[in-house]
Parts: C-alpha cells; structure tokens; sequence
C-alpha cells in the first residue's frame, strides 16, 4: 500500500474531492481497492469454498455482499476517512471480507488525521477484532493467537501511516522554514537598502547643501553690491555658473544611485581638502589649512574628517560671514585624527533668514558611527569652534 502521493499531502480531503482525482490518486486508489479485495477473499477463502455448517444461506450471501459493499465504499475514503473506518471497523468484527478495506480505512485515517484520531480509531479495531475471533473461532486455532495477528495486521496498517502523516508534515515544516528564512533574508536585504538610501540622503545634505551655500554667497554679494566693478561681477558670475554646473552634476550622481539596484555614491576623502578648502576662498571666504598626516588616513575616517570639514565650512559660510576661519587636521597611525576649525566673530552680521538646520546633529551621528568624539560651541573670543577626534588605528 502506497499512499504518499504528494497531491495528498498538500490537499484537503473534502466533498467533491472524489471527481478532482489526478492519474495518480486514480491508480493508489484502484490499487488499495484491489488489495482489500484480494485480502477479504484470502481471509474467508476456506468459508467461500466450504460454508460453514448451520448458518442459513441468505447469512452467507448477506456476508458476502457487506465485503463487496465495503471494498467498493473505499472510492469514499477521500471524503469521509473517518467515518468510512468507524464503519468498516465495526463491519470487520462479523464480516471477513470486509477485512482488506478495513485495513485500508485504517491507513488512510492514519495518513491524513491527526495521531490522536488515528489511535482512536485503532483501538476500536483492537476492540472489534476480538469480537470477532469470539464469533467465528477457528477449530485447530487458539482465539489469542488469532487476535494476536489481527493486531499484528492493524498495527502495520496504522504504523504506516503515521509514518506518512509524520514525513508530510516535516516536509510541510520544512517548506515553511525555507519560505520564512526567505522572507527573512528579503527583509534583511530591503533593511539594507533603506540604510544605504538613508546614506545617499546625508550624502546629498553635505554635498548640495555646501555647493549651494556657495551660490548663495555669491549671489547675496551680487545683490549687496549691484556697483561693483564689472571685473568682480564676473568673477563671482563665474564662481556661481561653476558652482551651479558642480550642483547639477553631483545632483545627478546622487539620482543615478537611487535609480540603480546596487550602488554607492562617490565618496570624497581627504584627498580633497585642499580642493575643498580652495572652493570656499574662491567664495569669498578667508580659510587657513594646516594639514600634517603622518600617512595615509583610512578611507572611513577620513571621509568622515572631510564631511566635518565640509560642514563646518558651510556653517561658517552661512551663520558668520566675513569671519577668518581656521582649519587644523593633523594625527598619525596609533593615534587620533584631530580635526579642528574655529572662526572669529563674524564681520557681518548673518540674515534674518538664516536658519540652523540639521548638519551638526547628522555629524555626530557620523562621528559616533566610527566610535569618534565631537565637539562644538561658542568660543570665548566671540566665533565658533568645532573639533573632533577620530580612531586611528595602527
């Protein structure tokens, strides 16, 4: 008996399930209805061939017919699996043909009930099968012996199908954890990618908002000074045309990222500090640098040490202008990278439209990542200082 087919496994018995049969539920039915035939007539072989004396004709024949009746009622076992055993269980206990569908209906109930219902059911079979070595004794044969092989015959019936209804279900519990450690690594994947888009966000903070401090430097002296000479109008025409072109291209960095499945920004480092530093003078800006580095600063810090630079030169840009500003990078292997800058008292006093944003609080977000400290606040001389201290290992 053969009842793993894998439609069962995954398919609810229930009504109509008769006529959704595939080829193979045809042929494992065909194939136990032909069994629990063939045992029905095995078991009541000498009884066919020799009626037993003293039991009236029309009995025999009213057995015979519940055994044919029971073999063909196992086309319903789909439908009623517990029922159709209850059933065959107590017709087995006067009928021996009805014995093969009995075995059946206990293998079906096994395979797809749960343990607890298939006991059930199988100790009524245990119960039914020793009324019936009672009824019908066999005259060269102990009942015990007898009983004692029905319920070697049940027992295999039901033990097998445990064995069924168990490995469908591990294999069901198995599906169930790779489709979870799917979803999960989809989860961890999607969480990644929120975090580089949450990256991709500060790093348009940093980049834009210092090229747009920029424009507005330039512009506001434009606009604070419309007589002066056309030599100083086109250089800052200049400066604001490049710084424009320098925001659209990092603008368009920064959307081909988001666009892309897999992707970074290009990300500065110290390298370009000089560079940084030359911009803001270019701005109108007086920026002094002192760089002394002792080798080559890891990527990760030293893009960090840049974005502090970067930021704290946008502030001074925006919050004191026309103040001096003074920037000091220095460290080496083993030690901290100290980054220092401070700017006087501004000349000017900043618009009324100047607002503090959210740059130094993204700062120390950033220094923290790299286990750094951050400081900043008021300096006594009336400016401002920003200093930090980055790891720098070995």
């Amino acid at each position: 008996m053969d009842d793993s087919s894998p439609t069962l496994a995954t398919r609810p018995l229930g009504r109509g399930s008769l006529w959704r049969r595939g080829l193979r539920d045809w042929i494992v039915d065909t194939a136990l209805f032909l069994f629990a035939a063939s045992f029905g007539v095995l078991a009541a072989a000498e009884r066919l061939e020799t009626p037993p004396m003293g039991v009236p004709a029309w009995l025999f024949h009213l057995d015979q017919i519940i055994g044919v009746l029971a073999c063909a009622a196992l086309w319903t076992r789909r439908r009623w699996p517990v029922e159709l055993a209850v059933a065959l269980v107590a017709v087995s206990a006067f009928s021996e043909l009805a014995a093969g569908a009995m075995l059946v209906a206990l293998f079906t109930v096994a395979v797809h009930r749960s343990p607890r219902t298939s006991m059930a059911v199988f100790g009524l079979s245990l119960l039914t099968g020793l009324i019936y070595v009672v009824l019908h004794p066999e005259p060269d044969m102990s009942p015990l012996p007898l009983w004692l092989f029905g319920v070697a015959l049940q027992g295999a019936a039901a033990g097998w199908g445990l064995t069924i209804h168990h490995r469908r279900r591990l294999v069901l519990s198995l599906r169930d954890r790779a489709a979870r450690a799917e979803t999960e690594a989809r989860l961890r994947a999607e969480q990644a990618q929120l975090q580089a888009r949450e990256t991709i966000a500060r790093e348009m903070h940093d980049v834009l908002g210092h090229r747009l401090s920029l424009l507005s430097v330039h512009a506001g002296a434009l606009e604070f000074h419309p007589d002066a000479p056309p030599e100083d109008i086109a250089r800052a025409a200049k400066v604001i045309r490049e710084s424009a072109h320098q925001a659209l291209q990092d603008l368009r960095e920064v959307i081909g990222v988001l666009r892309a499945p897999v992707g970074e920004l290009p990300q500065p480092t110290l390298a370009g500090l000089r560079e940084l530093v030359v911009e803001s003078r270019r701005a109108g800006m007086r920026v002094d640098l002192c760089a002394e580095l002792e080798g080559d600063v890891p990527d990760r810090v030293g893009r960090t040490a840049y974005r502090i630079v970067q930021e704290a030169l946008t502030n001074a840009r925006k919050h004191a202008p026309g103040a001096e500003v003074s920037v000091r990078v220095g460290g080496a292997p083993g030690r901290e990278v100290t980054v220092e800058v401070a700017n006087t008292a501004p000349a000017l006093r900043p618009g009324s439209a100047v607002q503090r944003g959210q740059g130094l609080i993204g700062l120390a977000e950033r220094v923290a990542l790299v286990d750094g400290r951050l400081e900043y606040g008021p300096a006594a001389s009336g400016g401002w200082r920003l200093a930090a201290w980055l790891p720098w290992p070995p």
